[in-house]
């Protein structure tokens, strides 16, 4: 089998540090997976208040891009492989935070998420960069594809297996002992880190030039805008989904039942879809993927059944892949094809990122103001169809993109 796994990667022209960044990128997914759904129970369960969850998520989306410009400024200035182990460093720092605050957690919930925003922040800047660097155009669906099945893998296991033990153990005590397990997770990361080839900074950070870029270059600008697009629909789906279900089933177990039958087609349709999109039809895939996705919303109106809400998860587990790999290659193919790509490539991933933000801090802004006019209790499943024609916009955002003799990849 690990021949087999050898021969497949050398195919794929596999690099070694393409396959620590996998490594990496696995371990996140399982600390993150196995810990971040249930942090919004834990601080559920302490304060019953839609609001405090809202303002805990917010303060990620907040934090998470001002990070992105300071560690955008470190990136030129230190090696990137440094920033990304800051990032997994502050990340652990946060489940230890959660560990030593414990039952207080949900009166320091701005606190906490500005400390995982700043980790996200760091993080992602130095992952999203090591990307960039490291795959090519004809690795980009490999490594999107297969990072996505490795995320799945994660989002099947991590839930169900800290659902068992939370259900299993005393509530706290099951809390403790998984956030316990995703804080070694990171440190582990922060080993496998030291693996990656040294990666030189130098230029510098001019991210408002890159900005104003969207001037002179139609597709960076449609690109920006599909992001605010796509943070438009993530910012309240990433935890008010996981609320309803908790709130429908008031069991953890149930919730991790819910996330295998997602991330358990998620992990099957990321790998299918590595194989089967092709660039020439990635537009196709996004405008499919993006539509089921929207209507997949309507099956949370049409009552509090569990076999709804596991339907539910089944078919954006199957559509998301469609969306997100083909999504996430077009917009690396956009920034290795504008202005100065190569010096720049750190000042487009924090503009991008910039804007990703501002959609989700925008919808968790709509989700407080419409829980001011309607109960949470009943309005949610209709605050989630207003919020989430996101994903399908972003089709009618990217379907201009097109790249001519001018745009010559330069990365």
């Amino acid at each position: 089998m690990l021949k087999l796994l050898e021969v497949w990667l050398k195919q794929e022209n596999v690099s070694k540090d393409l396959i620590f960044l996998l490594l990496i990128g696995g371990l996140y997914s399982l600390g993150i997976f196995l810990s971040s759904t249930f942090v919004n129970i834990y601080l559920w369960k302490q304060s019953n208040s839609y609001t405090d969850i809202a303002l805990y998520n917010l303060s990620i989306y907040v934090m998470q891009p001002l990070t992105f410009i300071v560690a955008g400024k470190c990136a030129k200035k230190i090696d990137r492989v440094i920033v990304l182990r800051a990032g997994v460093i502050v990340l652990s720092a946060f489940f230890l935070a959660v560990l030593i605050i414990g039952e207080r957690a949900a009166q320091f919930n701005i606190l906490l998420g500005s400390l995982l925003g700043i980790g996200y922040g760091f993080y992602w800047l130095a992952f999203n960069v090591l990307t960039f660097e490291i795959t090519e155009p004809d690795t980009r669906d490999f490594f999107n594809g297969f990072l996505g099945v490795l995320q799945s893998f994660g989002g099947m296991t991590g839930p169900l297996f800290a659902g068992y033990v939370i259900s299993r153990l005393d509530q706290l005590t099951g809390y403790t002992v998984i956030f316990a397990i995703s804080f070694s997770f990171f440190i582990l990361a922060v080993f496998i880190s030291f693996g990656l080839s040294r990666r030189k900074a130098r230029g510098n950070f001019s991210f408002r030039r890159i900005i104003l870029e969207r001037k002179y270059n139609s597709n960076w600008n449609k690109i920006l805008q599909a992001h605010v697009s796509q943070g438009f629909r993530e910012g309240t789906f990433l935890f008010a989904v996981t609320i309803w279900v908790f709130l429908l089933t008031r069991n953890e177990f149930t919730l991790g039942v819910y996330n295998l039958v997602y991330s358990g087609f998620s992990f099957l349709f990321f790998f299918l879809v590595t194989k089967l999109v092709k660039p020439s039809r990635r537009k196709q895939a996004i405008f499919y993927a993006g539509l089921a996705l929207y209507l997949s919303v309507l099956l949370l109106l049409m009552g509090e059944s569990l076999s709804l809400l596991l339907f539910y998860g089944a078919i954006t587990g199957v559509f998301f892949p469609l969306l997100y790999v083909p999504y996430q290659s077009l917009t690396y193919d956009v920034i290795g094809k504008s202005w100065n790509a190569g010096e720049m490539r750190i000042e487009y991933i924090v503009v991008r990122e910039i804007f990703l933000n501002a959609g989700r801090v925008l919808s968790i802004g709509v989700f407080l103001l419409s829980i001011v006019f309607i109960p949470p209790e009943t309005g949610i499943p209709y605050i989630l169809l207003i919020i989430g024609g996101g994903h399908f916009l972003i089709y009618f955002l990217i379907k201009d993109i097109h790249f001519n003799s001018k745009h010559q990849a330069q990365n």
